[in-house]
């Protein structure tokens, strides 16, 4: 791993992929092209130009109008890959491959800087340093954060995933990061996250959570808890951020694995940050999170915490049994002390290969300000999926009080608008139905427009909240979608005591759906433990929206096998239908539903009644008997 940043290199500029569909070229300036689009445009000619004739190290010092247009062509094209950020290097030639003669001399290092900032408005974008002036004899390098002046509803929004074995400081450290607040030792900070009762009495999260951490154009944290109840303003830090980072932060606690599970697939993050605590080490599920995360090819990052209250000794030997684990998985711990380690991290995280460790404190605040650098300069994973047909996954439904059904997720492809008419589904029958949004709200600010990669909340129209459930999806009417119950996928078998055979149920989780399935055929006669296999899965309740490359994990307690969709088989209506008619028919024949409570004491009494009239009757005719063989008798 190298410290150097380079701006043309696609890993070391810490630019990913991502979709905005600004206009950031004054090309064509009336009409507003997407980010496939415009990024093509800055793949041609001039981008072949450049590449052949490259940007040498001092080019900002010449200040020539053609070398000047060929690198605001070259920012341009990064910053709509970043969806709006992206990480330079100054000095270091472009493309980066050509290493000769790096850096600025010393003495115009300086008019290097003003000319940078002239261009720069141009484009027009800010850049911000975040790093020290680095000097190499004569010669100085420098790394720059670029990003989009701020538009209103507009922020880059980067998903990381909070796992860890129970009382590993999860809640806690989001507490301290995101209130601006240190812990007292006691888990004050991680009160301010709960959100049920048992939870406040029981000190552990059993749900899945959000919490927000925002960062304004030059990496300043903006989240300003009020003074009075300490509570965050969401709508505030929306508006006042560049970038906002979402933490998803999920249970550690064995018992709430399904519920871990379905946060890591149903809300798609970009990277996982892995709790340890320093004096506990690599128990529980540490290593279950672990391996959860690297079977859905997420990349992790790892945080010791408690590092103020943990003895040397067992420090030392907590960092070697982590260190055992990651070269077990092969990756490259490092462990990160400096600014120059953060901005390394933060570039190569993306290509899987490298795993960060930090080690930070709760209560000191030990190593907190890396952990914020990291979050502030951590790249998107997002590819460009602007022009596809809009799918949008739901992972909550609520209702609310005079607004009505409410449904939150990602979308994972294409644009969508206020007012658009989208298709829900599948339901019961495998159907989908039209449906237009009334709102749209992100992170609780109201927008007009959603892109691929975001998250957000839709208001919809004319539907109530019993139609709707976890794994639903809304899709364009375009794409023609269709509902599977059945699909094949490629298998790994983690982990099973025994062997798997056709006919084997379990709970699959793929995306947001969360059903059981029945593995109805297999290409081997029995899968064992480390097993791979092409297998046919059918769901047992209701019919699912799935794409083939979906990647999926099923469990039957704990973690069995993971896999990636294949092949789906569409869903057959009139199947659906006969089945829709035989629960119908079925229904008919059953008991009606129970009368109302009134009702059903006066039919009690009246049964009461009865009861008693026909015990006197009996009493009587008993009597009677009696008297006339007495009579008899005489």
């Amino acid at each position: 791993m190298t410290d150097r940043i380079s701006n043309g290199d696609s890993g070391g500029s810490a630019q990913q992929s991502g979709g905005k569909a600004e206009d950031r070229t004054k090309l064509n300036p009336p009409s507003k092209m997407n980010a496939e689009g415009l990024a093509g445009l800055y793949d041609s000619d001039n981008e072949d130009d450049m590449e052949e004739k490259g940007l040498d190290s001092t080019f900002l010092v010449r200040n020539d109008s053609k070398e000047v247009e060929k690198y605001v062509i070259h920012l341009k094209k990064l910053l709509v890959e970043g969806e709006g950020e992206t990480v330079i290097e100054l000095g270091i030639p472009i493309p980066s491959s050509s290493q000769k003669d790096v850096g600025i001399p010393e003495k115009d290092f300086e008019k290097a800087m003003k000319n940078h900032d002239e261009i720069l408005k141009q484009i027009p974008a800010i850049g911000t340093a975040i790093s020290g002036i680095r000097k190499n004899g004569t010669k100085c390098t420098q790394v720059h954060m670029i990003r989009d002046p701020p538009r209103e509803e507009e922020f880059i929004e980067v998903r990381v995933a909070v796992v860890g074995n129970v009382d590993a400081g999860k809640s806690t450290l989001l507490g301290v990061l995101t209130h601006a607040t240190l812990d007292d030792g006691r888990g004050a900070a991680r009160t301010k996250l709960f959100r049920h009762k048992h939870e406040f009495e029981s000190g552990r999260t059993s749900s899945v959570g959000n919490d927000i951490l925002g960062f304004g154009v030059h990496g300043e944290v903006v989240n300003k808890p009020d003074p009075h109840n300490n509570k965050l303003d969401w709508v505030q830090i929306d508006r006042d951020c560049s970038k906002l980072i979402t933490f998803i932060d999920l249970a550690g606690h064995e018992k709430y694995l399904k519920t871990t599970i379905f946060g890591m697939t149903g809300h798609n993050p970009d990277y996982t940050m892995l709790m340890v605590g320093s004096n506990m080490g690599i128990i529980g599920t540490t290593k279950e999170h672990l391996s959860l995360a690297l079977s859905l090819q997420v990349p992790v990052f790892i945080v010791v915490t408690k590092i103020d209250m943990c003895p040397p000794q067992v420090l030392e030997e907590t960092m070697q049994n982590i260190s055992r684990l990651i070269k077990s998985v092969k990756k490259i711990g490092v462990i990160v002390r400096t600014m120059d380690d953060v901005i390394s991290a933060a570039a190569n995280l993306p290509s899987k290969r490298v795993c960060p460790i930090f080690q930070v404190s709760n209560v000191t605040g030990t190593n907190l300000d890396l952990l914020k650098s990291f979050m502030n300069i951590i790249p998107l994973r997002r590819s460009l999926s602007e022009n596809d047909p809009a799918h949008f996954q739901i992972d909550d439904v609520y209702w609310v009080e005079g607004v009505g059904t409410v449904v939150s997720g990602t979308c994972l492809a294409g644009v969508i608008r206020l007012n658009d008419v989208l298709l829900l589904g599948p339901n019961s029958l495998g159907e989908f139905n039209q449906i237009p949004i009334k709102s749209i709200h992100r992170k609780r600010m109201p927008v007009s427009v959603v892109r691929c990669g975001q998250t957000a909340s839709f208001a919809l129209r004319k539907i109530s909240k019993r139609e709707v459930r976890k794994g639903m999806v809304l899709v364009d009417p375009r794409s023609n979608p269709t509902a599977c119950i059945q699909f094949q996928a490629d298998i790994l078998i983690l982990h099973h005591p025994t062997t798997i055979r056709t006919n084997y149920q379990a709970m699959l989780h793929i995306g947001s759906v969360r059903q059981t399935a029945t593995l109805v055929s297999m290409g081997k006669e029995l899968l064992r433990t480390g097993d791979r296999d092409r297998a046919t899965f059918r769901f047992i309740r209701l019919p699912e929206f799935i794409k083939p490359g979906t990647r999926m994990v099923f469990r039957e307690g704990r973690t069995k096998a993971v896999g990636t969709v294949v092949e789906v088989s569409p869903q057959e209506p009139t199947q659906a239908k006969t089945k829709q008619k035989e629960r119908v028919h079925k229904q008919l024949f059953k008991k009606g539903p129970k009368p109302p409570n009134n009702m059903r004491r006066d039919k009690d009494k009246e049964k009461e009644d009865g009861e008693k009239k026909q015990e006197e009757m009996k009493t009587e005719a008993v009597g009677d008997e009696h008297a006339a063989a007495g009579t008899s008798a005489k």
